[in-house]
């Protein structure tokens, strides 16, 4: 298994990943044009030339980025691919300088393991701030939130 940037080819799968679980309301919808959008903030993983996993790490303030938009094949759970995806992600705040990174998850333990910690949404204004208000979940979200320190790079 490989784990690397995101690249345009990539778009479909990813999307179809994220889509397949957003079906069974395990995340939230994600259009095309958003996975565009934001491409260059996904990381994908590959095994034999097929997309089995994606995440992405969005700088959401000076101190705090998010891991989002995790999504692994059903095939593939279970066979460290979410965690690798994790670690990519946490490095990657680690070189931009990144000095936390939270989760919001409906799988609180995979991200415990993870070296994550629960904390209240209160705790994350600047992520209520930016995103949650444009949520349709906002009023009845289900969603636990996780942050994790990083430690700094050199």
């Amino acid at each position: 298994m490989k784990v690397r940037n995101a690249r345009i080819r990539d778009a479909k799968a990813i999307c179809s990943l994220i889509n397949f679980y957003a079906e069974h309301d395990k995340m939230l919808f994600r259009s095309m044009a958003e996975i565009y959008e934001n491409l260059q903030t996904f990381l994908v993983a590959e095994r034999d030339g097929r997309l089995i996993g994606c995440c992405a790490l969005e700088v959401i303030w000076s101190d705090l980025a998010e891991v989002k938009s995790l999504a692994v094949a059903a095939d593939e759970r279970g066979k460290g691919v979410g965690m690798a995806l994790v670690a990519a992600a946490v490095d990657q705040a680690r070189q931009l300088g990144v000095p936390r990174v939270f989760a919001l998850t409906l799988e609180p333990k995979f991200f415990e393991r993870a070296g994550f910690a629960v904390v209240k949404k209160e705790e994350l204004p600047m992520k209520v701030w930016s995103d949650c208000a444009r949520c349709p979940k906002q009023d009845e979200c289900d969603e636990i939130a996780l942050i994790r320190d990083v430690s700094p790079c050199g």
